[in-house]
């Protein structure tokens, strides 16, 4: 019999942080889909023999789905699924998953019902964990549970796969093959420092650029710049001198990176959190890489939103970790795989 390659279906796929891990670990990408442009053009140029659909998942009919999948028995199904309703979800009379903004965990659970995968997986941020005592976590496992799959979570640390970056995440495994869900392994020796990911980079100064992809310096106003300018590696606002100390804001921003040790979590937004030796926010390709990424990966788009995708991602060598403890336990099975 012909051996094949482990499948899976890229959800909410951004610009392709899950589908990079998952091509790594030499699985098969059957379609991926989101709804923002710029993210799906920068999915298009790394994955060019990819299948990717540029439109709401809302708007992705059984039909359609039951196309793209071409009669394919589906391995894996993963995504990391968007919810904004915490603030209120946990109020009097209103569960999670009735909250209109989470609507995508349910929409999540409508393709996994149509492709019915071996496997699915879901990434979302860590506090969905312990959210409304735990109901929210209840929700979501009821909600799979009556699709026929085992369900399991458990919170990892991007900094334990290698990945240069403390970033706590939920994942959301479940099968339906009656097996155990195995979360991958901590990986010894795998912290990495900022330093040693992105110190051999060309320096920047403020609106600088230079060779490589992505790697542009954003251009600081001089008030910004002279605040900057008195914290020191690794260092805090509390450096900044009283008088034009910035005095609301996030408690995250108006810091430089600590060159000896992993970043700080990559975000959407990291004007304010300044490299630790050049008086400049990182680059898209020094964030790119603190997420992981190799440098022949490119975002497109306007720099505002290279940012937005980077932080959105999950992080490709962590995404592998997972991808290769999910294909450990499709091997069980003993089906033909390449």
């Amino acid at each position: 019999m012909e051996k094949r390659k482990i499948n899976y279906v890229d959800l909410f796929a951004g610009a392709g942080g899950i589908s990079k891990g998952f091509d790594d670990e030499d699985y098969e990408n059957i379609f991926a889909i989101d709804c923002d442009k710029d993210s799906c053009e920068t999915y298009h140029e790394n994955f060019p023999s990819h299948i990717m659909l540029h439109k709401n998942i809302e708007d992705l009919s059984k039909k359609e789905i039951l196309k793209l999948s071409n009669g394919k028995d589906v391995d894996v199904v993963i995504g990391g699924t968007p919810c904004q309703g915490f603030s209120i979800a946990g109020n009097i009379g209103r569960n999670f998953l009735n909250d209109p903004r989470n609507h995508l965990f349910k929409e999540f659970a409508r393709v996994v019902s149509i492709l019915n995968p071996k496997f699915f997986v879901i990434e979302n941020v860590a506090r969905v964990y312990n959210h409304n005592k735990g109901k929210t976590r209840e929700e979501i496992f009821e909600l799979f549970g009556k699709l026929g799959y085992t369900v399991d979570c458990k919170l990892l640390n991007a900094v334990d796969y290698s990945v240069p970056q403390k970033r706590n995440r939920i994942f959301i495994i479940g099968n339906r093959l009656g097996l155990e869900n195995k979360f991958p392994d901590k990986m010894e020796n795998a912290q990495k420092t900022v330093g040693n990911q992105i110190g051999e980079l060309p320096s920047l100064l403020s609106g600088g650029s230079s060779d490589v992809p992505n790697h542009i310096a954003m251009n600081h106003s001089e008030q910004m710049l002279h605040k900057m300018s008195f914290v020191s590696n690794g260092g805090t606002r509390e450096q900044i001198p009283k008088k034009i100390r910035p005095k609301s804001g996030d408690v995250r921003k108006y810091i430089k990176h600590d060159k000896d040790k992993p970043s700080v979590c990559v975000t959407g937004d990291m004007r304010k959190i300044f490299h630790y030796s050049q008086n400049r926010a990182l680059t898209v390709r020094e964030l790119a890489r603190l997420q992981s990424f190799t440098d022949d990966f490119i975002f497109l788009g306007k720099s505002i939103s290279q940012q937005q995708q980077v932080g959105n991602a999950v992080p490709p060598l962590l995404a592998q970790s997972i991808a290769k403890s999910i294909k450990s336990q499709l091997i069980i099975k003993n089906e033909p795989r390449k």
